[in-house]
């Protein structure tokens, strides 16, 4: 793999394109907090990533880390309501409530913001905490438009706020030790990176058990912005994972993932190009899901190996992930646990029969973004990583769209048809 040219690096300092932890800003030094000053967080976005993940894994932390959930925001009321009354049993008092994320972003006694909304308010979000300065950690896919991501991670920059993005693969003790495998050069010439992740239904449906949905509950523009309004519908309101103008399927939901793994893992950055297919093949209901539920793409990397993602909603069989070198395999069962193996070697190493991939123990996802905002150093997700996994979503997207070749041209942040 080779490094980065000097001249690259600087751009990548300069544009949020770096390929780790960058230095921290003078004006981010200067929000140092002491251990005795809590930490006040506000989470936009109270659904069953926010309440259940977010939520939950900054309260398991609450009382060594000195923080403490201040306010939620969310447009749909049972939701709203449901994480008001567990932050009154947490912490003995109820927080601002509210559905507007402008009231948050506008309030002093909130330091920083958890963000758990729809794939299409995240940049939303993000931005309007980086121009109030509040640090912020921030669901992926961080972006579905390349235009929005690049002025988003521009104004994290300017406001040198610690954010941390929520691709917690690489908070998993066996991720790291995959990542230290591959240093080793354990594989040697990795040629091929491969994901399948299937399933029967498309995930979006699992969604709609929500059900009729009352519009009185709902604070339908705010859900829609930035998006243009439209009449009430309570299956777009549950639904929304299954049309693009929310979100992109596959690509954006289980793909960023698995991409963002890979960049983690091999130093990688960006693709150089993309080609991709989709369709809807099973699932053609009442709905009128616009989501595939076939899509399959292939990324070429400029530090030598092809990456090629799969989803097949329409059986869930067959689901691996597979790093292939010269030297053997690395199986990634779970984020849990993955294994070495020489099988198919082309060259002579130290791999044998299968064995584990040995763990390095880590701070969790969110612990590490709390010890972050004390210290101003870069989380082990920054800014950086949520920009180049959606380059590659946003790439491949485009290529399943368009038909054609998509290219990214790293120096001047753009993507063309090649």
């Amino acid at each position: 793999m080779t490094n980065a040219t000097g001249s690259n690096r600087r751009q990548f300092l300069a544009v949020a394109a770096g390929a780790g932890a960058l230095a921290v800003t003078a004006r981010s030094y200067g929000r140092v907090m002491g251990a005795n000053e809590r930490i006040r967080i506000a989470q936009i976005g109270c659904g069953n990533r926010g309440f259940a993940a977010h939520m939950a894994g900054i309260h398991k932390h609450a009382e060594a880390k000195n923080v403490e959930i201040v306010a939620v925001c969310d447009v749909w009321r049972p939701y709203r309501e449901r994480a008001v009354e567990q932050v009154r049993q947490w912490y003995g008092r109820k927080p601002f409530a509210t559905t507007k994320y402008e009231e948050i972003m506008a309030r002093d006694d909130i330091d920083a913001v958890m963000i758990a909304t729809p794939d299409h308010q995240h940049c939303l979000h993000l931005k309007a905490a980086a121009l109030a300065g509040k640090d912020a950690y921030c669901e992926k896919p961080l972006s579905m438009d390349l235009d929005e991501l690049k002025d988003t991670c521009d104004a994290v920059k300017r406001a040198g706020i610690v954010v941390q993005i929520g691709t917690q693969s690489r908070s998993y003790p066996a991720m790291l030790g995959c990542r230290k495998a591959y240093q080793q050069g354990l594989l040697g010439r990795v040629s091929r990176v491969e994901q399948f992740r299937n399933g029967s239904k498309p995930n979006w449906y699992k969604r709609l058990d929500r059900l009729p949905i009352k519009k009185a509950d709902v604070d339908w523009a705010e859900f829609l912005k930035p998006r243009p309004m439209r009449p009430f519908s309570d299956v777009l309101f549950a639904g929304w994972y299954g049309y693009r103008e929310f979100c992109s399927g596959s690509i954006g939901q289980f793909m960023s993932h698995f991409i963002d793994l890979v960049h983690f893992i091999t130093g990688a950055t960006y693709p150089s190009c993309a080609v991709a297919m989709g369709d809807t093949f099973i699932w053609k209901d009442k709905y009128k899901f616009d989501c595939c539920d076939q899509v399959e793409t292939t990324l070429i990397y400029p530090e030598g190996f092809m990456v090629h993602y799969c989803t097949n909603f329409g059986n869930g069989y067959g689901s691996r992930t597979l790093m292939y070198g010269t030297r053997g395999i690395m199986e990634f069962h779970h984020r849990q646990r993955a294994s070495l193996s020489g099988q198919g070697a082309s060259e002579r190493g130290k791999l044998g029969k299968e064995q584990p991939v040995e763990k390095i123990e880590c701070p969790d996802h969110f612990l590490n973004w709390l010890q972050c905002l004390r210290t101003r150093k870069a989380p082990v997700a920054p800014i950086e990583a949520g920009y180049q996994h959606s380059i590659a979503c946003i790439l491949s997207d485009q290529a399943r769209k368009t038909g054609q070749r998509q290219v990214y041209d790293r120096e001047k942040r753009e993507i063309r048809a090649g």
